[in-house]
C-alpha cells in the first residue's frame, strides 16, 4: 500500500498557524490535500500531526472534511511517520509537508513511478534539485523507515524523517528537463503566503488543478511577482 502522509502542525516558528490560513476561504492545506489526492499512484493520504494542544484546530479540520489523520510525538517526526504508517499497513511512504499548497499531481506520481523502477529504497525530487521548492515528494520503503526509527539517534534525524535513510539506503533523484529550482512555492513566511495566494487567486478558479507548467507561464507573465519572497532563506533541512 502506497501511503502519502503530509506532515502539519500550528506551531510553525516564522508563520504560525500557516497550514489553516485561508486563501478564497479555503485553508492552504485544503488546496494541497486536493491535489495529492489526484495523485493517481497513491492508495490513501493522510495527516501526521502532533499531540500539541495548538494542533487540535488540525484534527477538527481533518474531521470536518473526513481526511484519516495520526497524531505523534511534536519533535519525533521520525518516530510519528513510523507509527502513522505502521498504523495504516503501507509498504510504501511517500513523504509530503503541509505548506506545499500548490504542489502537482503528476510530480508526486513521477516521484512514485522511478522509486518502483529503479528499486531503490529511498526515491525523491530533493537530492539535487530541479523542481521548484514546494514540489518536494520523497518516497521511501516501510524497511527503510522501521530501520531509521530504531537506529536513528541524533535529534536532526528525528526531527527531518529521511536524512538517516539518505544516509544509509539506496536513493536515486528524479530530474526535472527545465531547471525550475529558482522557485520558491513553499510557504514558511508572509512573503511566501503573499505569492502563494496571488497564484491560487488567479489560476484556481478557473482551474483548480492547474499544473507546474501553469504556474511557470503565470509567473512569467507576471515577472514581478517573483520578487514578492526571492529574498526568503530556507531554513536548514
Amino acid at each position: 500500500m502506497i501511503l502519502a502522509i503530509i506532515q502539519a502542525r500550528m506551531g510553525s516558528t516564522r508563520l504560525p498557524g500557516k497550514v489553516l490560513k485561508p486563501i478564497l476561504d479555503k485553508p492552504i492545506i485544503d488546496y494541497q490535500v486536493e491535489r495529492v489526492k489526484q495523485s493517481k499512484a497513491l492508495d490513501q493520504v493522510i495527516i501526521a500531526t502532533s499531540n500539541n494542544v495548538k494542533d487540535d484546530a488540525i484534527i477538527y479540520w481533518c474531521e470536518a472534511n473526513s481526511i484519516p489523520y495520526y497524531r505523534g510525538d511534536e519533535a519525533d517526526v521520525l518516530g510519528r511517520y513510523y507509527e502513522a504508517a505502521k498504523q495504516f499497513s503501507a509498504s510504501t511512504i511517500v513523504r509530503l509537508t503541509g505548506d506545499c499548497p500548490i504542489i502537482d499531481s503528476n510530480i508526486i506520481d513521477r516521484v512514485i513511478i522511478d522509486y518502483l523502477k529503479e528499486g531503490t529504497s529511498y526515491c525523491s525530487n530533493t537530492i539535487k534539485r530541479s523542481f521548484p521548492r514546494g514540489m518536494d515528494t520523497e518516497v521511501f520503503s516501510m524497511d527503510a523507515l522501521e530501520r531509521a526509527n530504531f537506529e536513528a539517534e541524533s535529534p536532526l534525524d528525528r526531527e527531518h524523517v529521511t536524512p538517516y535513510i539518505r544516509n544509509h539506503f539506496s536513493t536515486f533523484n528524479v530530474l526535472n528537463n527545465t531547471d525550475y529550482s529558482n522557485y520558491r512555492w513553499t510557504v514558511d513566511t508572509k512573503e511566501d503566503f503573499q505569492l502563494i495566494k496571488k497564484i491560487i487567486t488567479e489560476l484556481y478558479p478557473s482551474n483548480p488543478l492547474f499544473t507546474m507548467e501553469d504556474a511557470v507561464k503565470l509567473l512569467a507573465n507576471n515577472p514581478d511577482w517573483m520578487l514578492i519572497n526571492k529574498d526568503v532563506k530556507q531554513k536548514d533541512g
